[in-house]
């Protein structure tokens, strides 16, 4: 208890009463902690100040009261910005006798004429501090204001006035200049501002409000000599958002030739939305947004309502078109590799923190989604080619990412635990997958002479259940939902789609073993397609064959020879079998019926059996090219999703065929 109330006179150095109490009044608190109101005091705190001045005469010309912005960078890290718009008040304020209203702006922290709607119905200051901040962290700061054909001035240093407003004289002209130099005492002596960063500032300015025209100005000698940044300029774009993207993306391929763009009106007056979305060919996008011309770098609700409105669109498109690949699109692929640009306007839009990174607005998602889906459904269906173009282009992307995700949990189990193989997988004991081989055959049946007649070694068998499915005319869905894909994939272990490594596969030849007879062809035929669709490599690495398993068995006396097919059958029987002696042919029905000594001896032994090896045409040659086209052709024709392609084969190939097998 003594040491939790000590007895005594406490030490003075322990001391703690109402003396220790600050109170912080005017703008000290900003130069005390310049961090909670422009997020620091690095470089792009440094910029923060220019774009908080700049945005007061943005609120200018949005509400229409300007017409005119200059943007100047000066000598000595100076910075001039003026507008032609109403100009600040220059009235004494009536609670702050002896005070203007423009001293008691900069001065005075949360004073302005943007906290209700009656000055501005829309605008990017919204707390009062902005302009009064960077009052309290300039070394020097002079404002001009011209109103009532008259000019007044004053001037501050490090927030303070520095004697009151005085009267010029007369002008014929309007409008508010603020020419500022930020403190060294915050800053630092290193930290400049950059040039191309203030012109990229301006030019975004411009961008967001197509009734502005900045004109942009930089002292020469602050450009550095590789840099692109002009020294003058007239920011003015009638196009807006358009505009900007189409300069943003340059000759960059797009899936869609037009970009999504336009402008509208939130219901009930309650403010406005422009946008311009493209999708770049090679995936690489971005998305700026911004919030009565505040750019908001973390996004928030408006960029969620964009989201929701592309994805909705797209999802409905394909349900029109009847695709079944649309629900698999997720807002991942809509809006991660697409260019975005956004500007919303709002009456008091709520954002995270002073500097406004993110914007918090709730209602903001449900305005922007429901104004921009119906622009999007118009603009789909109103260009049915490249609105199909879009959604195979979006419905790719997600495959592709369901791929990838799939690849990423097969990689994360490997290395936390031991790869689980497929139950029916009779794997071979060889620890590298040199020389190993792994046997697709067809059903229990086969599986067991299968297994009987390897050689457990060098030799795994995997037994499918019937016909697999068919890959070229099969959803993604099915496609990652199907046990046999999903088994087979997991026993190769080098992947599938875009994400096939071939150093990872298990082992060193796949083959294909079916029966010799056209529902053997045929299951053949389905794995050849998911191997050329899926796992090319495999082809192309020289890493898949079929094997020869024999039709038929023909003996004579203690003579025994196995036939591939009829055309073999009948060589044999003119030539091995030409002299006297009953021969007896039998005909094997399946592998499963096949003796494991004889499926050895003819199959599976590399001393005695054959094998064929699939390849794909290499394109070393304009006609090989055309080859390989042909052959994308041929498999999409007869493997594909449109059954007349089919029957439009079957049609002209009929008249060739000269025994059926049934």
């Amino acid at each position: 208890m003594s040491d939790l109330f000590p007895t005594g006179s406490p030490r003075k150095a322990d001391s703690y009463d109402a003396n220790d109490i600050e109170v912080l009044e005017g703008l000290e608190p900003v130069r005390r902690r310049p961090g909670m109101y422009i997020g620091g005091t690095d470089e792009a705190a440094l910029h923060h100040l220019v774009a908080e001045v700049l945005d007061n005469a943005m609120d200018e010309a949005v509400a229409g009261f300007a017409s005119r912005i200059e943007l100047e960078m000066g000598a000595d890290n100076q910075i001039l910005v003026r507008d032609n718009g109403r100009g600040i008040p220059v009235d004494n304020h009536p609670k702050f006798p002896g005070k203007s209203a423009l001293e008691v702006i900069l001065t005075t922290l949360h004073s302005g004429g943007k906290f209700s709607d009656k000055v501005y119905q829309t605008s990017g200051g919204l707390h009062g501090v902005g302009i009064s901040v960077v009052n309290a962290l300039s070394e020097a700061m002079t404002v001009e204001v011209a109103r009532d054909k008259q000019l007044y001035a004053q001037h501050f240093s490090r927030g303070a006035p520095q004697g009151k407003l005085k009267k010029m004289g007369a002008v014929n002209k309007r409008g508010t200049t603020v020419i500022f130099q930020p403190d060294t005492e915050i800053f630092g002596t290193k930290l400049r501002f950059k040039p191309s960063t203030l012109y990229r500032m301006a030019r975004s300015k411009a961008y967001l409000f197509r009734g502005v025209e900045i004109r942009w100005k930089c002292e020469p000698s602050l450009i550095k000599s590789d840099e692109h940044t002009p020294t003058e300029a007239t920011l003015h774009f009638p196009g807006g958002l358009a505009d900007y993207l189409t300069s943003a993306l340059g000759d960059r391929a797009t899936v869609t030739p037009q970009i999504f763009s336009g402008m509208a009106d939130l219901p009930d007056g309650k403010g406005k939305v422009e946008w311009a979305v493209a999708w770049p060919e090679d995936g690489s996008g971005f998305c700026h947004s911004y919030c009565n011309t505040i750019p908001t770098p973390q996004g928030g609700t408006h960029e969620s309502g964009l989201r929701s409105a592309l994805l909705r669109g797209v999802r409905g498109h394909g349900e029109l078109l009847g695709s079944r690949r649309a629900a698999i699109i997720t807002g991942d692929e809509v809006f991660g590799d697409a260019a975005v640009l956004l500007s919303l306007f709002i009456r008091e839009p709520q954002f995270q923190g002073q500097t406004k990174d993110k914007l918090a607005t709730a209602e903001a998602t449900r305005l922007v989604d429901q104004v921009v889906k119906d622009h999007f459904d118009h603009w789909l269906s109103a260009d049915p080619v490249n609105g199909k173009a879009l959604l195979d282009y979006l419905a790719l992307k997600a495959e592709e990412r369901a791929r990838l995700s799939q690849a990423k949990e097969m990689a994360r189990k490997t290395a936390t635990r031991k790869l689980r193989l497929p139950g029916k997988l009779s794997d071979c004991s060889a620890t590298s997958a040199e020389n190993t081989e792994l046997f697709l055959v067809e059903g229990d049946s086969a599986g067991g002479s299968a297994k009987q007649a390897r050689n457990r070694e060098t030799q795994a068998i995997l037994p499918l259940r019937g016909k697999i499915l068919n890959v070229a005319s099969a959803s993604a869905d099915k496609l990652r939902g199907n046990q046999e894909i999903s088994d087979l994939t997991l026993a190769l272990g080098c992947g599938m789609g875009s994400t096939v490594e071939l150093s990872k596969l298990r082992y060193e030849r796949v083959i294909i073993m079916t029966d010799a007879d056209v529902d053997g062809a045929h299951i053949a035929s389905l794995l050849m397609t998911f191997f050329y669709r899926e796992m090319p490599a495999l082809i192309t690495g020289g890493k898949l064959f079929l094997a020869q398993p024999p039709l038929y068995r023909i003996t004579q006396g203690s003579n025994t020879v196995y036939a591939r097919d009829d055309a073999h059958k009948e060589e044999l029987l003119e030539t091995t079998f030409s002299g006297r002696g009953k021969i007896e042919i039998s005909r094997f029905k399946g592998l499963g019926e096949m003796m494991p000594a004889q499926l050895r001896e003819t199959t599976m032994d590399p001393r005695s059996r054959s094998l064929l090896r699939v390849i794909i045409t290499e394109p070393d040659s304009p006609d090989r090219l055309d080859d390989i086209k042909e052959t994308e052709a041929l498999v999409e024709k007869l493997m594909g999703r449109k059954p007349e392609l089919r029957f439009q084969f079957i049609q002209e190939n009929a008249r060739f065929v000269r025994e059926v097998d049934i």
